[in-house]
Formats: C-alpha cells, structure tokens, sequence
C-alpha cells in the first residue's frame, strides 16, 4: 500500500497521482509538483488515501510543496497572461492564414514553455508559426492537436439533461463509446439523439453501460422464451433499469395480451429465432454506416 493525493492542473483536466511526502495535505489545496512538462500548480481533488501497488502509475513523484501566497499570485499571473497570449497566437494563426481553430493556451508554472492546443481537420504544418510565437514570448513554444472530444472536455457545457457534460464533470479519462452501447440502453438511433456537444456518441452512455451490463446478467432480452408464474411466453419488452419484463403469454408476441413480470419471477429458457434478424444487436448494415462516424475516437 501506498499513500497518494490525486492532483488536477486544469478546470477540466484529468487526476493524476502524487506522493505527499509526508506532508499534511488536504482537499482543495493548491500544491506545486514536478510533471513531464516541469513544475507545476495544480488542485487537490482528493486529500491522503491508501491504494494498493498494482494501481499506481509509476513512478510516483513526491510533491515539491504546499503553494504558498506567492505562488497562488504568480498562478494568477500567469492566467492573466495565458489569456493575452490566447488572443495573439489566434491573430498569427489568421496572419498565416492556417486552417486550424485554437482552444487554449497554458504555461508551465515556470513559464518556461507556452503549450498551444488546436483542432484541425487535416494535418498543419505550422513551423512558421511556432518561429513567430517564439519570437514574441521568448520561450518555448508546443503546440497539440486534440479531438473534438478533448474540446468539449476543456471548453464544457451543458448536455440534453440539462447538467455538465459528463466528460468533464464525471469522468476522470475519456472512454471509447460505441454504437453498441446506445443501443443496449434502447435509445433512438437518431444521430440528434445520441451525440453530445463535441458531435460523437454522448459520453454518458459508457459512464451508465456497466449498469445494464449487470442488469442484462438477470434480465432475460427480448425475444427470449421464459416460464412465468402464469405459465410460458416471450419477452416482447426489457426494462433493465427496473429490473422487469413485458410477457406474451400467448407464445407469438403478435397480441396485446402481455403481463409484466419482475425480472427475479421469471426463468429464461432461450432465445427465439428471427427471420433476418441481425447479428449485431439489432442493427442493419445501413444503420451501421450512418452511425459509424459518431463513434470513431479523434
């Protein structure tokens, strides 16, 4: 077992894990750590726990100090300057006439290096603007590319349920999101249905697929043959976050003459066979090369 904290450097960033060296360090403190890019300021988000070995991300730095007063000024400081750069590095962007669409800018607590982050639909061969940049902040100078994800995640909004987008509220990691998982929680397979803000698949549906993943263990699918307290029939509904399920009791599904069932009550005997029934969950080949694109990672 070892001691961590787990420290994020930006608003929507991802937490990383540090070792607090002893230190008495506490959620919401600022501390200065030493990162790939140099040291840097970041948030506590979680205070001192145990985790075992085999979760650690090695190698585990020891944290350099609690920020001081001066420190949390000079982090002001450099948002301030982060801001003038933003808009200067987007007016030599349009100088050089660079099809590329820039989403922050951020130092090194140090100020040692200016990192640039862009989107862009096809590579960019941006070395004259990186020698331009240079020139006018006498430092270093690393612009990256991210993904749509990525921009949603730093910039943030609001989702169709009204609350922060999970990606950067809920989730520490970005995670592959497949076509598969909007259609085992039954959503509409309308693109304006089951995109987020960044225009690929909502994120929501990989942070909730576990739950119906567990509950698919119980609940028999649809079209499965099961014997219920009433006697036998075929599922023509599953509702896996209640746990129950829609009944034919009449053996054909083709009636209205349904019960429902809680999922503990009945006993599943198999799947029926349909005529043409697809083989990847329900889903027709058209439907897969419509949809495959809002699925692609960045």
């Amino acid at each position: 077992m070892k001691s961590i904290i787990r420290v994020r450097f930006r608003r929507n960033g991802k937490n990383y894990m540090f070792d607090p060296d002893g230190l008495d360090i506490k959620k919401g403190m600022h501390v200065l750590v030493e990162t790939m890019h140099g040291v840097e300021y970041g948030e506590v988000v979680s205070g001192t726990a145990e985790v075992s070995d085999d979760v650690l991300v090695q190698p585990l730095k020891p944290v350099i100090r609690i920020a001081t007063p001066d420190d949390d000024a000079q982090y002001e400081e450099n948002c301030r300057k982060e801001s003038e750069a933003f808009v200067i590095c987007r007016d030599q962007v349009d100088r050089f006439g660079l099809e590329m669409r820039l989403i922050d800018a951020e130092y090194t607590f140090d100020m040692s290096k200016l990192l640039i982050y862009f989107v862009a639909e096809n590579r960019i061969d941006f070395r004259d603007l990186v020698k331009s940049l240079a020139s006018i902040f006498r430092t270093r100078i690393e612009l990256r590319q991210v993904g749509s994800r990525d921009q949603a995640r730093t910039v943030g909004g609001l989702g169709i349920c009204g609350r922060p987008i999970c990606c950067s509220s809920a989730m520490n990691e970005l995670q592959p999101v497949s076509i598969k998982m909007a259609k085992t929680q039954g959503f509409s397979l309308n693109p304006a249905k089951i995109s987020g803000t960044c225009g690929r698949l909502m994120c929501c549906l990989k942070y909730e697929q576990e739950a119906y993943e567990d509950a698919m263990k119980r609940v028999p699918p649809e079209g499965a043959i099961v014997e219920t307290p009433l006697g036998k029939g075929i599922v023509t509904e599953a509702n896996y976050l209640r746990e129950t399920v829609k009944v034919s009791l009449d053996g054909n599904g083709d009636t209205n003459e349904v019960e429902v069932f809680p999922a503990a009550d009945v006993k599943n005997l198999g799947r029926r066979k349909k005529n043409g029934e697809a083989h990847n969950g329900g889903m027709t080949p058209e439907e897969e090369a419509e949809l495959k694109k809002l699925s692609d990672r960045d």
